[in-house]
C-alpha cells in the first residue's frame, strides 16, 4: 500500500529545483527543500512518538515551517488537526480534552499558558514560532532528508478539522486521505491549475480554505505560492503583479477595491479570483468587475466536505450563486423528507468522494447530520434555479419564525443591502412577548453615510409581505465575523435577545 496523499502532493517535491513558495521579502524556498524540511520534521516528530492513526495539534502561526508540519503528519500516518491561532487557552483545553493529541505543536510565548493543559491530557509540547524558530526545528535541524511514508490508504484518516463552533460545541470532522486528494484533483481540473500558475496565497493555514484547497491544489498541480502570512494591502498590491491566481474571503476583496492602487491594469495578467469562506455580496463581485474586468468565481464548501461547488470556470458566473455542484458530487434540496423542485427553497444535502467520514467521538451526532446511504445534510438552507445553479439562503438553524411563518434572512438581508448608504446587514430572529421571534436587523453604513434605522425599514414596506419585515433595526460599524469573515450571528441573538423585552 502506499500513502496517497503524500504520494500525490508531496513526494513530486523531491524532483523541483524551482521555486515552491516565494516569501514576502522575495526569498524563494524550492520544492526539494521544502521536501527536506517536512522529511526532517517527519523524523524528529516521530523520535518524539508520534506514528500512525495519532493526532497532531498545531496551533502556530502560517510559515514555511507550519506548512510542512501538515506533510509530516501526512508522511507519518498522523491525523493533522490545525487550530485557528485566535484561539485562547480555555478553547484549546477543549481541543486537546476532545482530540487527545499525542503532540502540540504551538508558539514559544504561549508555551508556559499552553503546557500545563496539555499535559493534563497527555500531549507532549514542542514549539514553532512565525520565523521558523521553536523546539521541533530545533530537533529537526539534523535529521535525515529523506523518508519513506507510512502506508495509507484512500480511507484511512488525514485530517480532524473542527468547526467553528459558532452555534454550540466545535464538532472534530474526521476526513480521509481520499477526501482531501479527490477534492484537490476535481478542483485543480474545474478551476485549470497548472504547473505555470502562481498563487497569491494571503489565507490562514489553519482552515480548510488556505490549507485544503490553495495550498493542495498548488502542490498537486506543480504550482507556485507567493506565501504572505496574512491579509496585508501594501503586499497584495506589491505582489499581485507576480501572480496569476488568487483565492482570497469577500473581505480581501471590498479591501482591494477601496484602495484606489488596485487597477485593471494591475491586474490584466491574472488568470482567475477565487472567493469563498462567506458569502460575496452581489455589489462586491459588480464593483469588482467594473474595476478590473474580471468575474469573481464563488464557490461553496463546508468544514466536513472541503468544496461542493463552482461557479464555472468557462460560462457564466453568476452573482449570488455559488454555482454547480462539482463533477462526482451529488446536491439535492430537501424539504419534509422529499426533494423540492427548482427556486424552492430547503436544506441542502451532498453525497460525494468528499464528504467526510463523521464526527470524531460524537456518534449521535454523526447519525444524526450523515444519513446511513452517505447523503450529509448540511444544515444550509439554499434552492436551485433552472440552469441547476445553487443560491445560498441561509443556515437552518438561522431561520426565524415569527408568528407561524418561517422567514429566511437571506430574502430580507438583500433587499436591505440595496438601500442607499447601507453597506451591508444581518437579520436575525430575536425573542418577541407576541410574536415568540421577531425579524430584527443590524445594518452596516458605507463610508461617511448617516442610516436612519426607520426610513431604511420602510423603503422595504412594499417589497415584502409584512410578516417578512423587521420589526426594528439597529446601525453598527461592523458586524462580528469570525477568522473567515463568516457573520457571527449567535453573538448578535444574544446582543439584542432583550430589545422587545421578551
Amino acid at each position: 500500500m502506499a500513502n496517497a496523499l503524500f504520494d500525490a502532493l508531496f513526494a513530486p517535491l523531491a524532483a523541483r529545483q524551482d521555486d515552491f513558495l516565494i516569501l514576502p521579502d522575495g526569498a524563494g524556498l524550492s520544492g526539494a527543500a521544502f521536501l527536506a524540511m517536512v522529511s526532517r520534521q517527519a523524523h524528529a516528530l516521530r523520535a518524539a512518538g508520534l506514528g500512525v492513526g495519532d493526532r497532531i495539534a498545531v496551533q502556530a502561526a502560517k510559515s514555511p515551517e507550519a506548512l510542512a508540519s501538515y506533510g509530516a503528519a501526512v508522511a507519518l500516518g498522523a491525523i493533522y488537526l490545525p487550530l485557528n491561532t485566535a484561539y485562547t487557552a480555555e478553547e484549546v483545553a477543549y481541543f486537546l480534552d476532545n482530540a487527545t493529541p499525542r503532540i502540540f505543536l504551538c508558539e514559544t510565548a504561549r508555551r508556559a499558558a499552553l503546557e500545563p493543559l496539555a499535559n493534563r491530557h497527555g500531549a507532549r509540547v514542542m514549539t514553532l514560532d512565525a520565523d521558523g524558530g521553536g523546539t521541533l526545528s530545533e530537533a529537526a535541524a539534523d535529521q535525515p532528508t529523506t523518508l519513506t511514508p507510512a502506508d495509507r490508504g484512500a480511507d484511512d484518516l488525514a485530517a480532524l478539522l473542527y468547526t467553528s463552533g459558532t452555534t454550540g460545541r466545535s464538532k472534530g470532522a474526521m476526513l480521509t486521505h481520499g477526501n482531501l486528494l479527490s477534492n484537490a484533483e476535481v478542483l485543480a481540473g474545474l478551476w485549470r491549475f497548472t504547473d505555470r500558475d502562481v498563487l497569491l496565497h494571503a489565507l490562514p493555514i489553519f482552515h480548510t480554505h488556505g490549507l485544503f484547497v490553495a495550498s493542495n491544489i498548488s502542490l498537486l498541480t506543480g504550482g507556485r505560492m507567493i506565501f504572505l502570512p496574512g491579509f496585508d494591502l501594501d503586499a497584495m498590491i506589491r505582489l499581485l503583479p507576480r501572480a496569476t491566481a488568487m483565492m482570497g474571503v469577500p473581505t480581501f476583496y471590498t479591501r482591494l477595491l477601496d484602495d484606489p492602487r488596485f487597477t485593471g491594469e494591475l491586474v490584466r495578467h491574472m488568470r482567475l479570483f477565487i472567493s469563498g469562506s462567506a458569502p460575496l455580496l452581489t455589489e462586491t463581485h459588480r464593483s469588482f468587475e467594473a474595476r478590473t474586468g474580471h468575474r469573481i468565481l464563488e464557490r461553496y464548501g463546508m468544514t466536513e466536505t472541503n468544496m461542493n461547488t463552482s461557479n464555472p470556470y468557462e460560462g457564466e458566473r453568476r452573482a449570488g450563486t455559488v454555482g454547480l455542484p462539482l463533477p462526482g458530487v451529488k446536491l439535492r434540496i430537501m424539504a419534509e423528507g422529499a426533494e423540492v423542485r427548482p427556486g424552492e427553497t430547503g436544506v441542502i444535502e451532498v453525497h460525494g468522494p468528499n464528504v467526510f467520514k463523521g464526527y470524531w467521538q460524537m456518534p449521535e451526532k454523526t447519525r444524526e447530520d450523515l444519513r446511513e446511504d452517505g447523503w450529509f445534510i448540511t444544515g444550509d438552507v439554499g434552492r436551485a434555479d433552472g440552469d441547476g445553479y445553487i443560491t445560498i439562503v441561509g443556515r437552518a438553524r438561522d431561520l426565524v419564525i415569527s408568528g407561524g411563518f418561517n422567514i429566511y434572512p437571506k430574502e430580507v438581508e438583500l433587499l436591505l443591502d440595496e438601500q442607499p448608504g447601507v453597506l451591508e446587514s444581518a437579520v436575525i430572529g430575536v425573542p418577541h412577548p407576541d410574536f415568540g421571534e421577531a425579524v430584527f436587523a443590524v445594518l452596516v453604513p458605507e463610508k461617511g453615510a448617516t442610516l436612519d434605522p426607520e426610513a431604511t425599514l420602510a423603503a422595504l414596506r412594499d417589497r415584502l409581505a409584512r410578516f417578512k419585515l423587521p420589526k426594528a433595526a439597529v446601525v453598527v460599524e461592523a458586524l462580528p465575523r469570525n477568522a473567515m469573515g463568516k457573520v457571527q450571528k449567535n453573538l448578535l441573538r444574544n446582543s439584542y435577545r432583550n430589545w422587545f423585552g421578551a
